[in-house]
């Protein structure tokens, strides 16, 4: 038994690494690697990256202030430093292990300031559903917003829709294909992971309180503002990267919000930090708008690597923060005293 046990663990962080690493192999198959230091110390501007990088931060700092409001109506008060390093941390530990992030951030909350593990899972499902929503309507207005430039494009190129599907290459459609069995997986195994802790009463009341957090919440224009400052903030940190590539620099936010919503969507597929089905899907994308498929191979393996770092960075220093971090003296909670 325990041997099964530690067969699924290890498939659970070696499937998605090699998922994701065999779209990256594809991609990047014939590629000049050598190329990339010349890029990287002469052809890109370093400046806008760094400028990029607060918005990376914030769109977390925003994302733990806006948990912290979802809590408060079920009777937890964390700290808020507890909040948002728990944040930092749960980005950081999704990218060994896909998803992870969500349970471990809930974690933290219960080990540090005694908070009900399945209340604060509760408002977990609530914030992902507020943000999927979000997104569904980004990315819906976009998709009517481009569909001009999209019809004009494809006039001058005398290029059509059937043209690119023939044009698309068998191992694209087999990427494709497998990009979205993983997100079925996905599915399943949080379905399975929630499953658990349903056999519990307590727990699953926990949970559907949580949920049902935000209807209770206090000024709820705040909560709004938390939300649009979070995507607004994902936004800014991926938008101002165009202006690090002379060839990316012109194409405005048009394309930058067509690319980052495509790429949100990608990042569902279970891979580390959404690499491989993020790279695949912004580098088609940017071809589309007239970028060369060298500098959009470029543009995603850089951009990515430096956007991964900075979260992986970022939970180091949550972590060691959390370990000079004192644990508040609290009860046992009513669903471990039922157990």
């Amino acid at each position: 038994m325990e041997y099964k046990k530690t067969i699924n663990s290890s498939l659970k962080v070696l499937l998605p690494i090699i998922l994701g690493g065999a779209i990256l192999y594809w991609m990047y198959r014939d590629f000049d690697f050598a190329h990339i230091k010349d890029v990287l110390m002469n052809e890109m501007d370093w400046t806008w990256m760094i400028l990029s990088f607060p918005f990376g931060i914030m769109a977390q700092v925003f994302r733990g202030w806006r948990w912290k409001q979802t809590l408060e109506p079920i009777g937890e008060k964390p700290r808020t430093s507890v909040l948002v390093n728990s944040i930092f941390i749960s980005y950081a530990s999704s990218l060994v292990i896909p998803r992870i992030g969500e349970f471990a951030r809930c974690g933290i909350l219960k080990k540090y300031d005694g908070v009900s593990f399945s209340k604060s899972l509760g408002t977990v499902v609530t914030e992902r559903a507020i943000d999927s929503l979000l997104v569904a309507v980004i990315a819906g207005t976009t998709l009517l917003l481009q569909i001009g430039i999209f019809a004009v494009f494809f006039s001058q190129t005398g290029t059509s829709i059937e043209g690119i599907l023939r044009g698309f290459t068998t191992t694209g459609y087999i990427v494709t294909a497998i990009c979205a069995i993983a997100v079925l997986i996905l599915a399943c195994v949080l379905v399975r992971k929630l499953s658990v802790y349903n056999k519990v009463k307590t727990t699953l009341h926990g949970i559907w309180e949580g949920i049902t957090s935000l209807k209770k919440v206090r000024r709820k224009w705040l909560f709004a503002f938390f939300t649009i400052a979070i995507w607004a903030s994902y936004f800014l940190h991926y938008y101002l990267t165009f202006f690090c590539f002379e060839e990316t620099s012109h194409l405005g936010l048009a394309c930058a919000m067509v690319t980052f919503v495509v790429g949100s969507i990608a990042v569902l597929v279970p891979t580390p930090n959404g690499a491989g089905p993020w790279h695949f899907a912004v580098k088609t994308m940017l071809i589309l708008y007239g970028v060369t498929s060298n500098l959009a191979l470029f543009f995603v393996l850089i951009v990515h690597t430096v956007q991964t770092m900075l979260v992986a960075v970022l939970g180091i220093m949550a972590a060691i923060w959390l370990s000079f971090t004192k644990k508040k003296d609290v009860e046992e909670p009513e669903e471990q005293q039922t157990n």
